[in-house]
Formats: structure tokens, sequence, C-alpha cells
């Protein structure tokens, strides 16, 4: 695991984005990479694959790079996705619903056992389909039960702003470990709940500052 006490954030992001790309390179067939082959495909230089690498360790032949599937191994176990992470979404509109099919989730070991509304006419006989099995949509007055029962460990926010709070609020009480809010409003939760909030015009931001200033 890691080296260091304390990683950069940035470091992460791109722990995930390595992780992609070497999965996009096994699918071809190929078995090892060099830190130049990999930066190229994931648009950084050889020498930032080298220090994120170095965080965690001595990974690679030096002259030779990396084996795909051990520094894929390594990755996934450096991210805590090498074992099944269970999440609840809780608001089904547009947002919630597309999470619902998003298929690749399984791919990293994210699997949806719950989903909740507040709306009856989504919570009454409603079944959406994900990869072949049901996802119930409970209401929102079963949380607490539900994560206990399903050991839920993380939650998904996409309701409308007005309700993020009091949303986080509920999963606190319902012991959720992790917090992903999709909501246009922050969330705050205390330790040791950790929460991370996603904002989608905040993305948008950055990309138009770059176009305005390059």
């Amino acid at each position: 695991m890691a080296k260091y006490p304390k990683i950069p954030e940035a470091t992460i992001r791109r722990l995930s984005n390595y992780l992609k790309c070497l999965e996009d390179l096994e699918a071809k067939g190929e078995k090892v990479a060099s830190s130049s082959h990999l930066a190229t495909i994931c648009n950084v230089n050889a020498a930032q694959v080298r220090k994120d690498f170095a965080y965690f360790g001595e990974f690679g032949i030096r002259g030779m790079g990396y084996n795909i599937k051990e520094l894929k191994d390594h990755i996934k176990e450096i991210l805590g996705i090498n074992r099944e992470w269970r999440i609840a979404v809780i608001g089904i509109g547009n947002m919630g619903s597309a999470l619902l099919v998003y298929k690749d989730f399984l791919k990293q070991n994210y699997r949806i056992v719950a989903a909740f509304d507040i709306d009856p006419s989504k919570v009454i006989g409603h079944i959406s389909e994900r990869m072949g099995r049901p996802v119930e949509i409970l209401h929102i007055d079963r949380l607490k039960e539900v994560i206990e029962a399903r050991k839920i460990e993380i939650g998904i926010i996409t309701t409308p702003p007005q309700e993020a709070q009091k949303v986080a609020d509920l999963l606190v009480e319902a012991n959720i470990r992790g917090i992903l809010n999709f909501s246009p409003a922050p969330i705050r939760t205390p330790e040791p709940v950790k929460s991370m909030n996603l904002f989608f015009t905040a993305a948008l931001d950055n990309l138009v500052y770059h176009l305005t200033n390059n």
C-alpha cells in the first residue's frame, strides 16, 4: 500500500485512469506496457506515471516495463476495488435511473443493491432491470432497515438540491460509510463518514476556463 501518509488527490484520480488504460491494453491482448506507452494513452508524461506509482512501491522492471495484469491488480488493491462494494442510490429521477442501468459499475466491483425514492409512483410496483437482476425501488422510510440488512456501505445521492442534506443525515443515521453526492447542493457529514460532492457545472467551469485561457 502507500509508502507515504498523504497521497495527492490528483494521483488517486490518475490511478483510476491508469487502470482503465491497462484494461484496454489487456483487452487488446498486450502483456507488458512501458511507462512511456502508458503515459501516451493516458495523456500524461512518463515521469508523472513513475512518480505516481512510486508513492506505493516499486512496480515493473527497469528496461522492460510493467506487467499489465500485475499492475492492474496492484492498482485495484490500492484503490480498494479488489472486493465488492454494496451501494444504494437515493433519488430515482433521470440521473438516478441512469445509474441503475450503468453496467460498468460491476466491472469495478460496485454493486447497486437498493434504490430509494419518496415518490409513490416510482416506489410501488416499479422494478428496474440492471444486468438481468432487479433493483428494487423502495420508499426512503425503509432506508436504515435496508442498509443494515443488505450491508450497504456507500450511498449515492441524486435528489433535488433542497433534499440532499436531509438524505445525507438519514444515511449518517443509518451508519453508512461513504456518500457520493451528485445533487447540485453541497452536503456535510461528520467523521468518520466520508463524503464527496460532485458538481457537473464545476467540471464545465474548469473546461471553459481552459478553453478561454489557451
